[in-house]
């Protein structure tokens, strides 16, 4: 796993337990869902000001390792 922190956690008392950016309101899935409509990141950050670059390109880059390495190998 990446060596970094998460960013990105789940608290019941925030959204009901929704997983959300540390020190955010902001839903991880918000950013899914743009990048799945074709918005460029940078739109990702402009509308949700209080995350920053760094802490939604660490948080896919640790949802890619934890993806993959429950993925079976070919």
């Amino acid at each position: 796993m990446s060596a970094k922190p998460p960013v990105v956690h789940s608290d019941p008392e925030i959204l009901g337990g929704t997983p959300v950016f540390v020190g955010t309101r902001v839903p991880f899935q918000a950013l899914l869902d743009y990048l799945e409509a074709g918005d460029p990141l940078d739109e990702f950050l402009t509308d949700f000001p209080s995350v920053t670059r760094e802490q939604a390109v660490t948080a896919l880059e640790q949802a890619k390792e934890a993806l993959l390495a429950n993925a079976c190998p070919h």
